[in-house]
C-alpha cells in the first residue's frame, strides 16, 4: 500500500461527527429495546436488534469508515457505497423493528403530547394520511428506488456529485432514503393492518433486478470509460480505469442480485409451505422470518 492511501486509511480519515450520529442513534434504538424486553420481551427479538446494528454498521461504512475516502479512486469502491445505502442497510435496519424502539427510548409524556398535537393539527393528520397512502405504495416506493439509482448514474449528474460535496451528500440521502422507500413493502416496520397475499411482494423483488441488471452490465461491458472523473493521472492503484468500471458494474450485477432475490426466495419458499392454510400467510405472520 502506498504512502498516500495509507494516509486515507489513518484513524484521523474517519468521519467523527458521523460516526457520533451513528453512535447516538444506535445508543436511543438499544435503551428502547432494554425497555420493551422489561415489559414485551418477544416484540423485539435479539436476531432483530443484530439486524439493525449490522444495518447502522453498513450505514458506517458508507458515510464515516475510511472507505469513503477512496471514492474519487475508485468507481468500484464508490459502487460498495451505492449498494450497502440502497440494498444493504435499509433492510437490516427496517428487520429490527426501529419505530417500536425509538418510540420507546422517548419519554412517555412527548410521547403523548406529540401524539394529541399530531391528532389535533389537520395539516399534520393530512400529511400523514399522504405519507401513509406513499409508503403503502409498492408502484411508488419501487419507482422512487429506481429513479434514483437511475438518475444518479446518468453522467452529468455523477459528475455534480462528484465536483460538490453538497451535491454528493444530496446523492447519497436520495440512495439511502429511497432504499428505505423500496424495502418497506417488503419489510414493513410493525404488522401490517392488511392482510394481503405475498405473491406480489416476490414480484416486486424479481422486477426490480432489471434496471440493476441493465445498469450493471452497461458499465460492464462498455468499452469507453463512462465517467471522467476516473481519469485522472494521479491514480494511487494499478487497476486501469476501464478495468475499474468493469468490476463495478459486476459487482453491482451480483451484489444488488442476490441480495433481492435472496428474501423472494424466502417468501415462496413460506407461501408454499403454508399454501394449505391460507389464513397464515399475512404480511404481518411472514415478515418477521426475513
Amino acid at each position: 500500500m502506498t504512502p498516500p492511501i495509507q494516509s486515507e486509511f489513518a484513524p484521523w480519515s474517519i468521519s467523527y461527527p458521523v460516526t457520533f450520529v451513528l453512535l447516538l442513534v444506535a445508543c436511543g434504538y438499544f435503551r428502547g429495546w432494554l425497555g420493551l424486553r422489561n415489559t414485551s420481551p418477544n416484540l423485539i427479538l435479539p436476531w432483530q436488534v443484530a439486524a439493525f446494528i449490522t444495518g447502522m454498521f453498513a450505514l458506517w461504512l458508507a458515510l464515516g469508515s475510511q472507505l469513503r475516502t477512496l471514492h474519487h479512486e475508485l468507481l468500484s469502491i464508490h459502487m460498495v457505497d451505492h449498494v450497502l445505502l440502497m440494498a444493504v442497510a435499509p433492510p437490516l435496519i427496517l428487520l429490527g423493528a426501529p419505530f417500536r424502539s425509538f418510540v420507546q427510548a422517548l419519554p412517555r409524556r412527548f410521547v403523548r403530547e406529540a401524539s394529541a398535537w399530531f391528532q389535533s393539527w389537520s395539516p399534520m393528520r393530512r400529511l400523514g394520511q399522504r405519507l401513509g397512502h406513499v409508503l403503502g405504495n409498492p408502484i411508488l416506493c419501487w419507482l422512487a428506488a429506481v429513479i434514483a439509482l437511475v438518475g444518479w448514474h446518468v453522467p452529468a449528474a455523477f459528475e455534480l456529485a462528484m465536483r460538490s460535496n453538497l451535491w454528493h451528500a444530496f446523492e447519497y440521502a436520495c440512495f439511502f432514503g429511497t432504499g428505505l422507500l423500496f424495502w418497506w413493502p417488503v419489510i414493513p416496520p410493525w404488522p401490517s393492518v392488511a392482510q394481503s397475499p405475498r405473491w406480489p411482494t416476490v414480484l416486486y423483488l424479481f422486477f426490480a433486478t432489471f434496471p440493476c441488471d441493465v445498469l450493471s452490465a452497461f458499465l460492464t461491458f462498455c468499452d469507453r470509460v463512462v465517467y471522467p472523473c476516473y481519469l485522472s493521472e494521479n491514480r494511487q492503484f494499478s487497476i486501469s480505469p476501464l478495468q475499474d468500471q468493469e468490476y463495478a458494474g459486476a459487482l453491482m450485477w451480483v451484489c444488488v442480485t442476490f441480495i433481492y432475490l435472496l428474501p423472494a426466495v424466502v417468501i415462496t419458499t413460506q407461501l408454499l409451505s403454508h399454501s394449505h392454510d391460507p389464513d397464515r400467510l399475512s404480511s404481518s405472520q411472514i415478515r418477521p422470518t426475513l
